[in-house]
């Protein structure tokens, strides 16, 4: 799939900062990539962090957050994703 702007949203903006939460039913590994995000390079700047809920509806989703590490002449790219908890056992 691709980055959808309709599944983008602002949680918090303070100090030139911005909290996003995306959500998709790509894997971390694609949306982590460079230029997956392009189409918000108006929005996002470097070291804005995206909490992200990839994979949804698929077998084995995935939440972390995501920081912005380059973002100029329509070009974004983020860091991997830092996933939140681990795997409990169960």
């Amino acid at each position: 799939m691709a980055y959808a702007s309709k599944d983008l949203s602002v949680l918090a903006y303070a100090n030139g900062f911005t909290l996003w939460h995306y959500t998709t039913a790509d894997a971390a590994t694609d949306i982590d990539t460079a230029g997956y995000f392009n189409g918000a390079a108006d929005l996002l700047r470097v070291g804005d962090m995206l909490l992200a809920n990839c994979a949804v509806g698929g077998a084995t989703p995935a939440t972390g957050v995501l920081v912005v590490a380059a973002s100029a002449n329509g070009a974004v790219d983020v860091a991997n994703l830092t996933p939140f908890g681990s795997a409990n056992g169960d």
